[in-house]
């Protein structure tokens, strides 16, 4: 059929499972075709055709509610509910979001873009149809990857306790993004091996009571019997423990098994788990063979052979850049650890993994552990180097507060994904950290404008003994700058002048460099002096420099890559109300105080007003007789 016409999920009701087969095969060539030109999340999605059609056919979406924990799986949820017309613009600027949406459609109960929610999200809708006096079945979808998050752990301990009607699936696929690490990995993994365990009481009671002269007396201590039988086949019973009727490991891929096993669970009481076993990339061999998680999530490729399309990038990627300077400080100081929340790959930690693994510790989805991790091996004279998403950071705040930077420990946070990342949207965004991080004390908040003084501010957070310590750094490459061979340490709090000016002051760093530099020499043609300031502290400022700027009564104009509230403007802004000069003339640029969705980052900086245009515009509204009139 063509999954374009797809108008609802209702179609599912009526088809057989030689049917459902041959959609699963349709949707797997549908998405595999279309992400190749747009790229996307194709291993996740190719991993749950079978399981998304069969939760739409044995549920009634959107009055049960389907919660897709993260929605890197959600591709297959969208076709199904009628947006598959729509995949030509997926992860575009203004169309189709790579994760649910709720304003996309009323299937889509829950946003997600982090991992480990939908449990709690699960447990307040599953509340709420209680207190309503409603019928609909509450049904979170959850992979073993964003399980070993803090969250969903905390979820599964209240769900059990209240033993609330829940329908937990578990999508089993041995990966989040890259390999998932743990002990409860460990658990889930004996389980997969132990054969198929679901019990139904009533149907153990009638087989012990078909059992001649004892069946009776058996079936009267039927659950006791029930555990004993439990234990002796599932090597692991973690969910039992806590609450759950467990039911599975489930063949994701079974249409058959998957339908017996989720009747199974829509006639159980209380708290379900339906434990399903799926395989990553399925239908697509560079997917379905990927061990490391290249294949999670990918721009675009040729169908024939999975190679990435790519253009052509001279300069090394910043993750690479932080990764590989402190791989390479590591070979001298033996204090260096390198910490990542399940993100090796994104990281480019492959290279330290492989010469330091007695240093390098993979945590899994756990920011908190990792960030209070990093804090516990500071306190013992270690140098962790905490390597961290800017959007994941956010999970962490409190122990970089309260652990961290409250005992002033020597942690180096290495910020990636700073500033706007484009196709992952509004969930993904690396604006807030700035805001967040400078007003607590004890902390120092750096981002280089290339490369090389990159490589020199990891060594400058390395060399650093006084306490916390983050650079942030945007996604993909450098500028293709030439890298100095000998590293340096930038002093704390210094500024450098990049252009000389005497109208008017931009002060930028990072990935606004570049526009402010072109603007002040647009604007040189036409009658005013731009001075363009590298203020590569966020925290602390270069007071000295802001001083002479601010007694010369010049103008001055921030910008960030970050949101404005609390931002480095508004250090800028705190330091002249602070120093009585009162009469400063400051304005700001940055991300107005809304979620910025989905695109190119560039067409979201035109969008938002963040281009080389409207900072000349800003900065001839700031000197308006300056300018040379045309």
């Amino acid at each position: 059929m063509d999954v374009t016409a797809i108008r609802n999920p209702k179609f599912l009701k009526q088809m057989s499972n030689e049917q459902l087969v041959q959609l699963s095969e349709q949707i797997r060539q549908f998405l595999i075709e279309k992400l190749s030109k747009t790229g996307g999340h194709i291993g996740p999605n190719l991993g749950v055709v079978e399981l998304t059609i069969a939760l739409h056919k044995v549920f009634e979406s959107p009055k049960d509610k389907l919660i897709w924990d993260v929605g890197h799986q959600s591709y297959v949820h969208k076709i199904l509910t009628g947006r598959a017309s729509q995949f030509d613009t997926l992860r575009q600027y203004k169309g189709l979001c790579g994760f649910p949406k709720r304003s996309e459609s009323e299937h889509d109960v829950w946003e997600t873009g982090h991992s480990s929610t939908s449990l709690s999200a699960a447990m307040g809708m599953a509340i709420a149809r209680d207190l309503k006096g409603t019928d609909e079945y509450i049904v979170p979808i959850i992979g073993d990857g964003a399980l070993t998050g803090g969250m969903a752990l905390e979820a599964l301990n209240h769900i059990g306790h209240e033993k609330k009607d829940m329908i937990v699936i578990l999508n089993d696929n041995e990966m989040s993004i890259a390999p998932n690490v743990g002990a409860l990995h460990n658990v889930l993994g004996r389980l997969r091996t132990a054969g198929k365990y679901h019990w139904v009481k009533d149907e153990l009671e009638m087989l012990l009571k078909k059992i001649p002269a004892v069946g009776g007396k058996l079936a009267t201590t039927a659950e006791r019997v029930k555990d004993s039988i439990k234990y002796l086949l599932v090597s692991g019973v973690f969910f039992e423990e806590l609450g759950f009727t467990y039911f599975g490991p489930v063949d994701g891929h079974n249409f058959e098994d998957l339908f017996e096993n989720l009747h199974y669970a829509k006639k159980a009481k209380g708290p379900v788990l339906v434990h399903v076993i799926t395989k990553k990339g399925k239908g697509y061999h560079p997917a379905e063979s990927d061990k490391v998680g290249t294949w999670h999530g990918t721009g675009p490729y040729k169908i024939e052979t999975g190679d990435f399309i790519q253009s052509k990038q001279s300069a090394p990627s910043w993750s690479a850049v932080v990764s590989e300077t402190v791989r390479k400080l590591a070979r001298e100081d033996r204090r260096i650890v390198a910490i990542t929340p399940a993100m090796p790959v994104g990281s480019k930690l492959e290279g330290f993994a492989s010469e330091f693994p007695e240093r390098m510790y993979d945590v899994g989805i756990a920011e908190q552990h990792a960030a209070t991790m990093a804090a516990g091996l500071a306190t013992q004279g270690m140098k962790p180097f905490l390597a961290i998403y800017s959007t994941f950071l956010q999970r962490a705040y409190d122990q970089v507060v309260h652990d961290i930077c409250r005992q002033n420990l020597n942690v180096f946070l290495g910020i990636d994904r700073a500033g706007l990342v484009g196709a992952d949207g509004e969930t993904h965004q690396g604006v807030f950290d700035i805001a967040f991080l400078r007003h607590i004390p004890n902390i120092v908040l750096m981002m280089p404008k290339d490369e090389n003084e990159g490589q020199h501010m990891v060594y400058t957070a390395i060399q650093y003994d006084d306490g916390p310590i983050a650079m942030r750094f945007p996604r993909g490459n450098g500028l293709g700058v030439p890298m100095d061979e000998q590293l340096k340490k930038i002093p704390i709090g210094t500024w450098e002048v990049l252009r000389e000016g005497i109208d008017v002051a931009i002060l930028t760093f990072g990935t606004t460099i570049p526009m402010a530099l072109q603007a002040a020499e647009r604007l040189a043609n036409e009658g005013v002096s731009v001075q363009v300031v590298n203020a590569r502290f966020i925290k602390p400022l270069d007071e000295a420099m802001l001083h002479t700027l601010l007694q010369q009564n010049m103008p001055l104009l921030t910008i960030e890559e970050a949101v404005l509230q609390g931002g480095f403007g508004s250090a800028v802004i705190e330091f002249a109300h602070d120093h009585g000069y009162h009469g400063a003339i400051i304005d700001r640029m940055g991300i107005p105080d809304r979620f910025i969705e989905h695109g190119g980052v560039s067409q979201l900086l035109e969008e938002i007003g963040l281009t080389t245009e409207h900072v000349m515009e800003r900065i001839c509204l700031l000197t308006p007789k300056k300018r040379k009139r045309a």
